[in-house]
């Protein structure tokens, strides 16, 4: 499974980046909006940081309009991912910057059908928020098998990653991964509790404690 990150504060980014674990970011107009910063600086950095995908979503509402912010958005650099809702005039931007090469993440989808039809339009990414689902009282890692399921009946023509998105707890990564998802897009806080574990934690200090009590030392002792 590819983690991304889901953030736009970019020394955050540099910092989780530097561990080998990031495959790519993901960011949308709240998470620009909360650094205060100018969005095409922001992305610039970023895409520098990662080799990856960088989803940078569109604002407008109207097809064309998405369009052209879509081309304005993939000419910052070479691995930007044009984010579109999951709106009819979103899929018909998807159709139009999938054709013109530009990868699109489709993305506040919150079915099984709404991740067809962007398939079908040739997004590269569809976004389902299971987070967003589970808080109205739905199984969003239900949809996400659901969508598992409906892709691999057409692996032929149905070639969109599911990008799990609204990530709220570690175990949703794990779902995601188990279920066969391509990607968990995962705030920084999260995914800095996927290492954590109290026997981890437990053993660690017992191992230490016992190291110490040998008085050895492994850099700067003796021959």
């Amino acid at each position: 499974m590819k983690f991304f990150v889901d953030s736009a504060d970019v020394d955050e980014i540099r910092e989780l980046a530097a561990t080998g674990l990031v495959d790519g970011v993901t960011t949308n107009p709240s998470l620009v909006a909360k650094t205060g910063r100018d969005l095409f600086v922001i992305l610039a950095e970023i895409c520098a940081l990662v080799e990856g995908p960088v989803s940078a979503e569109v604002t407008a509402t109207e097809t064309d309009a998405m369009v052209a912010e879509g081309r304005r958005l993939a000419e910052v650099a070479p691995n930007i991912a044009v984010k579109v809702p999951l709106t009819w005039d979103g899929l018909k931007a998807c159709r139009a910057l999938a054709q013109a090469g530009i990868a699109v993440n489709v993305t506040l989808c919150f079915s099984s059908a709404q991740a067809l039809l962007a398939a079908k339009a040739g997004a590269r990414f569809v976004s389902p928020f299971v987070g967003r689902l589970d808080d109205i009282g739905h199984d969003g890692m239900k949809v996400i098998a659901e969508i598992r399921e409906i892709f691999d009946n057409y692996p032929d023509t149905l070639t969109t990653e599911i990008l799990v998105a609204s990530v709220r707890h570690p175990m949703h990564v794990v779902e995601a991964a188990r279920i066969g998802a391509e990607v968990a897009t995962v705030p920084p806080a999260i995914l800095r509790k996927l290492v954590n574990h109290a026997l981890t934690d437990k053993g660690h200090a017992a191992f230490l404690a016992d190291w110490e009590r040998t008085g050895q030392r492994i850099v700067g002792a003796g021959p």
